[in-house]
């Protein structure tokens, strides 16, 4: 009978103890997502700001995906906000280790796919003579993987409508295509029903703003 009382003691500390953690979790992660489209956070030292403090909550908290996820999310940003072309790589590297952690925690993910599709996107602009091919091909086949994965993430049809307005006519690019994708994209942001404050829910107001450049 003891025995059973100690057990019912230690499995309800535990219970406690994970509880708490998950809510510490939860709070940290609340703190460094609610502010992360704010425009003083997207600086070039605001969002390494961001990185380190997401790489630190994945560390302590392994198991989870999210951390890792956001961390590659800042550092990729981090890179487009670049001049120094040689400093986009470096970041490209680090983004791409966090995004295979947090693979390995949620395969075939949709939001981890489009992350991958900027990587490609950030590595091909410090040389697009000599890396267009391999990487616009390498970008492009990860939004089509995050379609697949998820045909209701509203970032796969903003990635695919940034890529068509952008693109030169002569090489696939079209504001025709840029438009239809950014509207679809506009649609599945209105009817997205985020399960929690955490998970990924950026995009909405640039994607309007790409849909104004491409009217």
């Amino acid at each position: 009978m003891k025995r059973f009382i100690y057990s019912l003691l230690l499995l309800s500390g535990l219970t406690t103890g994970a509880m708490a953690q998950s809510a510490q979790y939860q709070d940290a992660m609340s703190k460094q997502t609610s502010d992360l489209d704010s425009g003083y956070v997207f600086t070039p030292d605001g969002l390494q700001q961001k990185a380190n403090t997401f790489e630190r909550i994945a560390d302590a908290e392994k198991s989870q995906w999210l951390p890792y996820y956001y961390a590659a999310y800042c550092n990729i940003m981090h890179a487009f906000l670049l001049q120094d072309k040689s400093k986009i790589d470096p970041l490209a590297d680090k983004a791409e280790a966090s995004l295979d952690k947090a693979e390995a925690l949620s395969p075939k993910n949709s939001e981890i796919a489009c992350i991958r599709s900027l990587i490609a996107s950030a590595r091909l602009t410090v040389d697009p003579m000599t890396r267009g091919m391999k990487y616009g091909m390498e970008a492009g086949q990860q939004i089509q993987l995050a379609k697949t994965y998820n045909p209701e993430n509203p970032r796969v049809y903003m990635l695919l409508g940034q890529s068509f307005l952008f693109t030169p006519e002569q090489f696939g690019g079209s504001k025709v295509k840029a438009k239809e994708n950014l509207e679809v994209a506009v649609q599945k942001y209105a009817a997205f029903k985020a399960e929690s404050p955490i998970v990924p829910h950026w995009g909405e107001l640039y994607t309007k703003e790409l849909l104004s450049k491409a009217q």
